[in-house]
């Protein structure tokens, strides 16, 4: 995990307990290709407006980590963040994040019903899905199973590290239809089973944490296929002029959120920013960027047809989805994760 250090956060080191030095706004998303559009689309804008000095960091997801700043208290120097569905829900549960007040960014009913929460308003609509290079497939993966034959669709495929979602995609790969993933994977059989099909994979796969390496694997031809944010596809292909595809049957639906970190002394400064991203005009230059889906209703409206039919959010590429249930990893991704660091470290 990428750290900026401030002198801010050294002076707050040395004060005396309970006297936090004033520092800059600091945001913390996920690096690379998605942060610089989010500087382009948000950070930039926000700071030109207000000229409110802001600081950014990076990181890689981790209820851990969250928990680790909290504990930090006044050396903690994150203060929005960018966090995953099943993050949200612990980290509110834990008071890890402030308890939002509606009223200091304008309300709640602005954004996509089931969205905004307790303690985050939504950051980013996108998918993980199968990346592949269409140069080397004409007639690419139409599933899961497709994606796990190595003999049909030749080379190594990358998955991201961890449980999430590599359990879902491997019980739909052995079968398991959609609307059955989750029932299957409460049960001791169905976690079986999802490990036992991963098996079958396990020597072709290569992992990844960040999202800029599914497309450096893919694009350097060490893998033939990959999950990838959805965003990230179409922006290497403008990049490097490539000719990856996206398979959205499967895909997984995802909402990440931004929340204020407990006791942040920039509370009211990040208040601001949720303010200024939700603007619908604002808001609109989101899926320009990157091809992700935006959060706030009237922001939808402003979306050109032709770019709105490539987004996850899309009818078509909706309905042959499979949306993330944040429910079942926030009651097992502490056993799961366990398991999985043990089943991949054999």
């Amino acid at each position: 995990m990428k750290q900026i250090v401030h002198l801010a956060a050294l002076a707050a080191a040395l004060a005396l307990p309970g006297m936090a030095a004033a520092r800059d706004l600091t945001i913390v998303s996920w690096g690379g290709i998605f942060q610089d559009a989010q500087r382009d689309v948000f950070f930039t804008p926000f700071k030109t407006e207000t000229k409110a000095p802001l600081s950014e960091d990076s990181w890689d997801g981790g209820v851990g980590v969250l928990r680790s700043k909290a504990q930090a208290g006044d050396s903690n120097t994150w203060d929005l963040v960018e966090v995953e569905a099943e993050e949200l829900t612990i980290g509110c549960e834990e008071g890890l994040f402030e308890v939002l007040d509606p009223a200091k960014f304008g309300g709640a009913e602005k954004y996509l019903p089931g969205t905004a929460s307790e303690c985050g308003v939504p950051a980013n609509i996108f998918s993980i899905a199968v990346a592949y290079d269409g140069e080397k497939f004409a007639n690419g993966p139409k599933s899961w199973a497709d994606f796990w034959d190595v003999k049909k669709f030749p080379g190594k495929r990358a998955l991201r590290s961890g449980p999430k979602m590599n359990l879902e995609f491997a019980l739909m790969a052995d079968g398991v239809a959609a609307n059955k993933v989750y029932e299957t994977l409460a049960t001791p059989e169905g976690v079986d089973r999802a490990f036992a099909k991963l098996d079958a994979l396990k020597p072709n796969i290569v992992w990844w944490t960040s999202g800029n390496q599914p497309m450096q694997l893919l694009g350097s031809g060490e893998v033939s296929m990959t999950t990838s944010y959805n965003g990230r596809i179409p922006a290497a292909n403008a990049a490097d002029k490539r000719n990856f595809k996206i398979m959205w049957p499967g895909a997984m639906l995802n909402v990440d959120s931004w929340v204020i970190m407990k006791g942040s002394p920039n509370a009211d400064s990040a208040y601001k920013l949720i303010e200024f991203m939700a603007k619908p005009a604002v808001q609109a230059n989101w899926p320009a960027k990157l091809n992700y889906g935006v959060g706030v209703t009237e922001a939808q409206k402003l979306v050109p047809a032709e770019l709105a039919a490539n987004l996850p959010t899309a009818p078509e590429n909706l309905a042959a989805s499979i949306t993330l249930d944040a429910g079942f990893w926030v009651n097992h991704i502490d056993q799961l994760t366990e398991r999985f660091s043990a089943w991949a470290a054999k």
